[in-house]
């Protein structure tokens, strides 16, 4: 299997990689992981990758540009690899879809940060959005080390005895809005009109929609409870 991790900060996987059973798994070439400085793919000269959210409010969104450029640097020779984002608002991590994704060949994992990826990402290019549990971290460096980790000791000759893998046990609130920034306009997707009309009453019901929409889609649960 092969792995590419997007990250801004790719040095934090330095010991996770060179570790344990993993560490092994790569040094025997079981397993190939490679990083990925999503800055690299950035086109300012001081290699931003965030801007300003569309619509106001807090905190920074990863502009789509170097991230789609990051991809697309490795679609053009992987065009069957499997894109996956870390996200609050994704399906959770449970032994099922780790499963599932120890049957892929190649995975781009997405590290997400600030406040989200700008939303024409996720409609064009990401497969799938995972998420490691309920709570807040500061970034998606974490959640993509579970997941290489959950996924990883799934395949052949990792673990070693196959009895291993025998042996072993397995706000109310609404998930956010989607997110846009600049560009208005991205490879022929545009920003809600909405959030480009200054009409914070407007938007603010936008977004509670959205969060609404989010929420029954990906998350049902959390509406029961």
């Amino acid at each position: 299997m092969k792995i590419d991790i997007l990250s801004l900060f790719p040095e934090m996987f330095s010991g996770f990689l060179n570790s344990s059973i993993l560490g092994k798994a790569i040094e025997n070439g079981i397993i190939q992981v490679a990083l990925i400085n999503i800055r690299d793919f950035s086109r300012d000269k001081h290699r931003r990758v965030d801007d300003y959210p569309y619509g106001g409010g807090a905190g920074m969104v990863m502009m789509p540009q170097p991230l789609y450029d990051a991809v697309s640097s490795i679609k053009k020779e992987h065009p069957a690899a499997r894109v996956v984002l870390t996200s609050p608002r994704g399906k959770p991590l449970v032994q099922k879809k780790a499963q599932q994704l120890s049957q892929e060949e190649h995975m781009v994992i997405i590290c997400g940060h600030y406040e989200g990826i700008d939303q024409r990402i996720v409609d064009s290019i990401v497969d799938e959005e995972i998420s490691i549990g309920d709570y807040v971290l500061t970034g998606g460096e974490l959640p993509a080390m579970v997941i290489v980790d959950a996924v990883t000791r799934l395949l052949p000759e990792v673990l070693g005895s196959p009895r291993s893998l025998e042996e072993e046990s397995f706000k109310g609130g609404l998930l956010e809005y989607p997110q846009y920034t600049r560009p208005a306009e991205f490879m022929g997707m545009a920003v809600p009109e909405v959030l480009l009309s200054g009409n914070h009453k407007r938007i603010e019901e936008w977004r509670r929609e959205k969060a609404l929409e989010a929420t029954r889609k990906f998350r049902p649960d959390l509406l029961e409870s």
